[in-house]
């Protein structure tokens, strides 16, 4: 898992130095493509789902704007001023992992850097409560209150994840407290933690391919993710 996760970290920071006004996400995603495949990995997402008329067909999800996540790549240019959130899955030799950053595109609004901002800090919040005896409850708690005390809201749609032999496990990770039960967190455990923070209403949209979500309201979201390892002590940040 350090491994696959390795990869997801450096296409991460390859992608932001290819990133800039004018380049298409195809060609973020064929960057992606080729060097997670130089690297022996597999692109974890590409042909992933549960219709098999409609599997995802790109390797990175690209999400610009008012997208909040799965955005598909494709052929318009990114424009100055819009942030993209890029998402990562790599799978190398049985194992996964999976990450996600938000990028500014040129110079970019204070109030889209401030989603940006808080965004990021509500994940080290979160990933600062993943540790052997607390429960998952305690790292939703911490996203949500921070997310929310910012003035932002956290989308209820969509979780965190175990992920390890497989992309998507158990337990699942909420941004938020519910009243489902809350699994303790135990030494060994790897979770993905990944805070969607909408600047307006936490309610999302599906568009017709079926996988972009964007937000209802048409404000910007952020998006921020890292594969965590749970341990006595300190948590492992693998996609660091």
């Amino acid at each position: 898992m350090r491994e696959s996760c390795r990869i997801v970290a450096e296409v991460l920071r390859l992608l932001k130095g290819a990133l800039r006004p004018g380049v298409t996400t195809k060609e973020l995603d064929k960057l992606a493509e080729e060097f997670i495949l130089m690297q022996g990995g597999e692109p974890a997402f590409k042909g992933y789902g549960f219709d098999k008329n409609n599997l995802y067909p790109a390797s990175i999800c690209t999400s610009v704007d008012d997208e909040v996540v799965h955005g598909i790549p494709g052929g318009r240019p990114l424009h100055e001023g819009e942030i993209v959130s890029v998402d990562v899955g790599v799978r190398k030799n049985g194992y996964y992992g999976d990450g996600a950053w938000t990028f500014e595109v040129g110079r970019v609004r204070e109030d889209k850097l401030r989603l940006m901002r808080v965004t990021e800090e509500s994940l080290y919040k979160g990933i600062e409560q993943a540790r052997a005896g607390k429960h998952v409850r305690d790292i939703s708690a911490a996203v949500q209150q921070h997310v929310e005390s910012a003035g932002f809201s956290v989308v209820r749609d969509l979780v965190g994840h175990g992920v390890g032999k497989n992309l998507h496990e158990e337990p699942p990770i909420p941004n938020f407290v519910d009243s489902t039960s809350s699994p303790k967190l135990k030494s060994g455990m790897t979770i993905a933690i990944e805070p969607m923070v909408n600047a307006g209403t936490f309610r999302v949209r599906v568009d017709a391919d079926g996988w972009t979500v964007r937000t209802h309201d048409g404000q910007p979201s952020a998006h921020f993710e890292h594969t965590v390892l749970v341990t006595e002590n300190a948590p492992e940040i693998l996609t660091r």
